[in-house]
């Protein structure tokens, strides 16, 4: 009999600390490893960028299995709605719906908005801080910045924003592959609270009709009757969270990646150009979600071992970014970095919804730092939000310090 694949704990302080090691160690063992009860590991970037788009794999889950990640209540039914844990026919007609409201055309004509919103939120962080104060780049960039932008895209007022904060953050331990007991009510209470303001949203929404995402769905909603109501606004809770986590996490990344390799902050600010591949460079070099999943609708081989049907792949996008049979010195931030096929946006028709809203924002804020009369350096400790979905900060102070022109660095 053949030796059983090493077992891979997503809830190890390990991996939450340094998933990149771990990772190393079970590429080094094997292309499958064993997860939690019916789920396998993929941690090669071959099989994972390939399952990503096998069509034998699937995002809508049975019942039980919620209701083991997530336990009863309204996060479990909402994970039910969501169109990210839909297939086909309703994963279709879900996402050509929203797709409307993140178009090709519409992202390009925000960017200067996006731009604008940049350089308003670095502004008022350094007045309120003061010369040579400190600003925490979660607080002041990394969390208003993209919350600003898709607040704007669906339609939440200003004034809500600062309420709607908190739940926001809550909801993220939703979409764990595995929520501890302890975390759970925090997660339901977030969503009840969600779905009760946008639900109020949209009944303003029909009264009074305006050029967002609410209004689309309620397009969408009149003219098929079997898109209901509940979906409508789960719909819209999740993407108000989508809309601002990854991102939240891509500027983070960052700028924490920049703070520890001077050099190639020096390089962006001598090359502004570099913005566009330095985006794709960090959302390889920290992925801001590490892991997705998919459910196995028919049997599929790999390494010579068969997933049945009804067990769950977990495939780590982290992982497969730090490949080095895909990439050359995976452990090496590169913002030159070409070609770069990582998978942080998962990939086949899932991909994600708001991947080029990402790279907009990304994007603007990279070339504002490229251009800024001053540079940030450390200022005080770098604090993670502990997660093993999502690669998050909780704080990064940094000094803004007036400098010179660098010349171009070519290293870290």
């Amino acid at each position: 009999m053949r030796e059983l694949p090493v077992k891979f704990d997503s809830r190890d302080p390990a991996v939450v600390a340094d998933p990149y090691r771990v990772y190393a160690g079970l590429r080094a063992a094997g292309r499958l490893a064993r997860g939690a009860a019916g789920q396998w590991v993929v941690s090669h970037h071959q099989d994972v960028s390939r399952l990503l788009k096998d069509r034998r794999l699937g995002h809508e889950y049975p019942p039980e299995y919620h209701e083991f990640s997530t336990g009863a209540g309204p996060a479990n039914e909402f994970l039910k709605r969501i169109v990210l844990d839909q297939d086909a026919p309703a994963h279709t007609f879900l996402r050509g719906i929203m797709q409307r409201s993140f178009s090709p055309g519409l992202m390009r004509r925000l960017e200067d908005y996006v731009a604008t919103q940049v350089d308003r939120l670095m502004a008022e962080a350094q007045e309120r801080a003061g010369p040579g104060g400190v600003l925490d780049v979660v607080t002041d960039l990394a969390f208003p910045l993209p919350v600003t932008v898709v607040c704007e895209l669906i339609g939440i007022p200003d004034v809500d924003r600062a309420a709607v904060r908190p739940y926001a953050v809550e909801l993220a331990k939703a979409f764990a592959l595995y929520v501890p007991p302890e975390e759970r009510a925090a997660a339901h209470e977030a969503v009840t609270w969600l779905r009760d303001y946008v639900s109020a949203l949209v009944d303003e929404r029909a009264r009074r009709p305006a050029d967002d995402l609410i209004s689309n769905l309620l397009a969408a909603h009149r003219e098929h009757p079997g898109f209901d109501r509940e979906t409508l606004v789960d719909n819209v809770v999740f993407l108000f969270f989508a809309g601002f986590e990854t991102t939240t996490n891509l500027i983070s990344t960052a700028f924490s990646a920049l703070l520890q390799h001077p050099g190639q902050l020096a390089l962006l600010r001598g090359r502004p150009e570099l913005a566009v591949p330095a985006v794709e460079e960090f959302l390889r070099y920290d992925a801001p979600i590490q892991a997705t999943a998919r459910y196995v609708k028919e049997a599929v081989e790999i390494d010579g071992r068969t997933v049945r049907a009804g067990r769950i792949l977990v495939l780590l996008l982290g992982s497969a970014n730090h490949d080095p049979a895909r990439f050359t010195d995976p452990e090496r931030l590169d913002i030159t970095r070409d070609p770069n096929p990582h998978v942080s946006f998962g990939g086949g028709v899932h991909h994600c919804l708001g991947a080029a809203l990402a790279q907009v924002e990304g994007r603007a804020v990279l070339r504002w730092l490229a251009h800024a009369p001053a540079t940030p350096v450390p200022a005080g400790v770098v604090e993670r939000r502990p997660s093993v979905t999502f690669r998050a900060y909780r704080s990064i102070p940094v000094r803004l310090e007036p400098a010179a022109r660098p010349r171009v660095a070519s290293s870290s």
